[in-house]
């Protein structure tokens, strides 16, 4: 017989040995949102859910139950060996941890595949995450990088975090770069998705005694950072890199793959060409459309992107802060490592 376990046992499951969890909803449900690194078996594809849903709202509980064994005995023997192909310990969950979880789980056992349920399923851990972000108390020190579009923020995140620093990918999460143009190539998060990741890394990193992350606005693409990280921002020590608008227009270049999305480049940048003085928009639109995109990214930065910066970065004027004054991303990783290295030393002496 299979074992319902909460939220709190799942945790302490996943820290003992490796666990496989499996979201047994929709396809739809799952992308929506599901819990981090589920896989999605689905007792029932998105057709089906909605059948079986209309019935048990139109006609009657029994009808609903009656179609459910008939769609799953139809599919039962592709189900179960597709669960048995996964090897060690399963943990399965459904919306709130009712009929589809448990048809899942004792179906499994009956064919001597253990499998626990979660209780409450997705709901329960939704409610769960939302209560943990409410009251979260951030202990590791902040250290913030800062630096106008085009200097490689997230790539020098990417780079620290490789070195072993503790590093919060707040775009990685939101799946969004947190500009107007900030979606392309990209599959932006929803809120669900976002909070998951967030506290999940906010968990993994709680006995750091710092960490870093980049100094974003409150909203980045469809999600909005939790009151306490905004606050974080604030209090913590503002990393400033300084690079020359050549090397920004490179690195926007090398990150953005405009010549890839060239007409959602056009549309995203007719979306703010009203924001900009008429004749260089005109430049700028000019310049897209024929494939000069550098030509493009410089005067953007120039009349759009830095005089917009400029205004944000004086809410930062009574923070403790410290600039470098870079040519290249090479240089800031340098810089950054350096001035950490000497922060954790005058700790420890």
């Amino acid at each position: 017989m299979f074992q319902d376990i909460t939220l709190e046992e799942l945790r302490i499951l996943k820290a003992r040995k490796k666990l496989s969890i499996i979201d047994v909803r929709s396809p739809s449900e799952y992308v929506e949102s599901t819990l981090p690194d589920s896989l999605n078996i689905p007792l029932f594809d998105d057709q089906e859910r909605a059948e079986i849903g209309t019935l048990y709202k139109q006609t009657s509980v029994q009808a609903a139950k009656e179609r459910g064994l008939e769609v799953v005995s139809a599919k039962l023997p592709a189900f179960i060996k597709e669960f048995g192909e996964i090897e060690g310990d399963k943990v399965v969950f459904c919306w709130r941890g009712g009929m589809r979880s448990r048809t899942t789980a004792t179906v499994l056992s009956l064919m001597d595949i253990h499998a626990y349920r979660l209780v409450g399923g997705f709901k329960a851990y939704r409610k769960w995450v939302l209560d943990e972000l409410e009251n979260y108390d951030f202990k590791p020190k902040s250290y913030v990088i800062h630096g106008n579009t085009g200097t490689g923020k997230t790539n020098l995140l990417h780079r620290l975090k490789a070195l072993g620093h503790p590093v919060l990918d707040l775009e990685g999460m939101a799946g969004h770069r947190g500009s107007i143009f900030g979606e392309i190539g990209l599959r932006a998060n929803n809120q669900k998705t976002f909070d998951s990741l967030l506290l999940e890394e906010l968990i993994s990193l709680g006995q750091s005694s710092y960490v870093l992350f980049e100094a974003e606005s409150k909203r980045i693409g469809k999600v909005v950072m939790p009151p306490f990280m905004a606050q974080q921002k604030e209090k913590g020590i503002q990393i400033w890199i300084d690079m020359p608008i050549e090397s920004r227009v490179r690195q926007i270049l090398e990150d953005y793959q405009p010549e890839q999305f060239k007409d959602q480049y056009i549309s995203a940048f007719l979306s703010i060409k009203s924001r900009i003085h008429v004749p260089v928009a005109a430049e700028i639109e000019g310049y897209l459309k024929a494939d000069q995109f550098g030509e493009a990214v410089a005067l953007l930065l120039e009349y759009y992107y830095d005089p917009r910066y400029d205004y944000t970065s004086t809410q930062y004027e009574d923070s403790e802060r410290v600039c470098f004054k870079v040519n290249h991303l090479d240089e800031a990783e340098a810089a950054v490592v350096s001035y950490l290295a000497n922060q954790m030393h005058s700790i420890t002496t």
